[in-house]
């Protein structure tokens, strides 16, 4: 670790982490310029650089920024804001399956996009709201009932009682898709999927302005979440107010995967993955923030273009599911040999 000092001002830096991030920035970037290329009029990545710098003539501009730039702006902050809050959940609880993915965070922003769907029947509007609301009261119930008076929230407690919110919504999900018409089934159906499909400015903006608030909260608050780590009585004894920055950060890490989900679904198993990929990729224990954000962005981006080139055209969700099992199955083993060790 080196320190920069610029008069008062010290930065502390990990050359490693710092060329991780760099690397995993250029990957992101470079899924996000071959996404905008790909489709039934291929464009070649200088010329989808050219467009994006203003050099690029009307019909490519017109493609590249108006059609197809959304959906990989969208990519790209969800992703981040997946990584950014699976790494807050997994940090607060210690524990690698401690995502939103598996705490009912993600199921309760579903639940309340399909309530929007098929009962109340709303708009575009109304369901990313919905969205937003669903994840948000979900956090709330799961605090609550996890809080205890004078301990405050513990990681386990967190984590036990989040997977069991997620099975009760996963339940009502379901019965709610049985008891719809087949054409509003089959929209919230392909709705919980996770797809970019479709996605214009409307998704992007909204995300892009929520994450100009919640990421630099969430990163000014990455020193406490470290300390928190060694433990609530040691966290308490370097002066770190472990209860009110647990809660704070709670509540930048529900809002950023209530603002990802309203705007590309439930994609699954971003917010589990990222944040342990980035902690192997940095060598380093503690919460990397960043790395795990730029890690959410590149494998967004990456399932993205995998999903653009598959032979059967599929959504975004899909293919993330399938590598997360993947990746899930390896972290289940690799984490039993080490306990049998």
């Amino acid at each position: 670790m080196r320190v920069v000092r610029a008069g008062a001002l010290s930065v502390r830096w990990e050359p490693r982490a710092a060329a991780v991030c760099g690397a995993l920035a250029l990957v992101a970037a470079s899924a996000a310029v071959l996404v905008v290329g790909s489709g039934e009029f291929p464009i070649s990545p200088p010329d989808v650089v050219r467009a994006l710098i203003g050099q690029g003539d009307k019909a490519t501009d017109f493609i590249v920024t108006t059609l197809r730039l959304p959906r990989a702006v969208t990519g790209l902050l969800a992703g981040l804001a997946l990584g950014l809050s699976g790494a807050i959940f997994q940090s607060i609880s210690r524990n690698p399956l401690g995502s939103p993915d598996l705490i009912g965070f993600t199921t309760g922003s579903a639940s309340g996009a399909l309530l929007q769907i098929l009962v109340f029947g709303g708009g575009a509007v109304a369901i990313t709201l919905s969205s937003v609301a669903g994840s948000v009261l979900t956090a709330v119930g799961v605090y609550l009932v996890a809080y205890r008076r004078g301990g405050g929230v513990h990681g386990v407690r967190l984590v036990l009682i989040g997977v069991a919110a997620a099975a009760m919504l996963q339940a009502l999900n379901s019965y709610l898709i049985t008891r719809a018409e087949l054409r509003e089934g089959y929209e919230a159906a392909f709705w919980l999927t996770g797809s970019l499909n479709g996605r214009d400015w409307d998704q992007a903006v909204p995300l892009a302005i929520a994450l100009a608030v919640l990421v630099p909260a969430a990163l000014l608050l990455a020193r406490p979440l470290g300390m928190g780590e060694l433990g609530d009585d040691a966290a308490q004894a370097l002066g770190v107010p472990v209860q009110r920055t647990r809660a704070l950060l709670m509540v930048a890490g529900v809002g950023l995967v209530a603002a990802a989900t309203a705007a590309a679904g439930p994609v699954p198993f971003v917010a589990l993955a990222a944040p342990q990929l980035a902690r192997r990729m940095t060598r380093r224990s503690g919460a990397h923030l960043l790395p795990a954000a730029l890690t959410g962005a590149a494998l967004l981006a990456t399932a993205d273009l995998i999903s653009l080139h598959l032979p059967v055209a599929v959504p975004v969700g899909v293919v993330t599911g399938v590598l997360g099992g993947v990746y899930l199955a390896w972290l289940l083993s690799t984490t039993g040999r080490k306990g049998m060790a």
